[in-house]
């Protein structure tokens, strides 16, 4: 398949979906001063052509009651249990992200939860799948920077 090649007004519909999945085609014409249709005809390209992958909601965790977050460096004893602890990890619904890693960890592991103890018990969970080692866990006292635009605008910048 060719490079699909973005232009600048697939750089600024990109830039209003990503600050806000659900804007209206309608709005986003209007700003761009171009049709409904053309908006529609270029995200469903982008769709297409893979750069656009479904859409995501952004959820205020605090308010449901689940500001902790910590990160969590799962040590396995085999990597070749990667792929059963990966299967285990995932049945743990607090785990809201895991990378398989270099370095250090084998696996790394982003935990959302309601409190101190809260997390506790999941980090037990994760120590007690077979395979795992240790682990080492990280808490996150602040999300400073959760910026997707800046790295959107770096990329666009290199096309």
């Amino acid at each position: 398949m060719a490079k699909f090649k973005l232009d600048e007004t697939d750089h600024q519909i990109l830039d209003m979906l990503i600050e806000n999945t659900r804007t209206p085609f309608t709005d986003i014409a209007k700003k761009l001063l171009i049709s409904a249709g053309t908006v529609h005809v270029r995200v469903k390209k982008m769709e297409e052509a893979g750069i656009i992958i479904g859409s995501s909601l952004t959820l205020d965790y605090q308010k449901l009651g689940y500001a902790f977050i910590a990160y969590v460096g799962v040590f396995l004893k085999n990597t070749s249990q990667t792929k059963f602890v990966l299967e285990r990890i995932n049945e743990i619904p607090f785990v809201t992200v895991a990378h398989v890693t270099t370095g250090k960890f084998n696996v790394f592991c982003k935990v959302r939860a309601r409190n101190t103890q809260h997390a506790k018990e999941i980090i037990f969970q994760l120590d007690d799948i077979e395979g795992v080692y240790r682990t080492e866990t990280m808490i996150s006292l602040e999300e400073s920077i959760n910026d997707k635009k800046r790295l959107m605008h770096s990329i666009f910048k290199e096309l």
